[in-house]
């Protein structure tokens, strides 16, 4: 099943470029996301992940972005789905 999730980061200093975060999600495996980096510092992930349940949805996008930005810090703890 498919499930829709947000997931809210804020960056290190050492990762405020943008095109280069972009490149390191999509190759990180979230390329399933649509990314907002509107507020500096910060960044927003909008997934729609395959899973076997929400919560398999939700750890699998979170194990991706820190793999891919392993400075990242998440800001809001709860998904937009679980907060419904």
């Amino acid at each position: 099943m498919e499930y829709t999730f947000t997931l809210k980061y804020q960056m290190s200093e050492q990762d405020c470029n943008q095109d280069e975060l972009i490149a390191r999600l999509g190759a990180g495996g979230c390329d399933d996301s649509l990314i907002g980096l509107g507020m500096p510092g910060r960044i927003a992930l909008e997934f729609s992940r395959e899973g076997s349940s929400e919560e398999e949805a939700i750890r699998s996008a979170l194990s991706d972005v820190m793999r891919a930005i392993p400075s990242a810090k998440l800001i809001d703890p709860f998904p937009t789905m679980l907060q419904q």
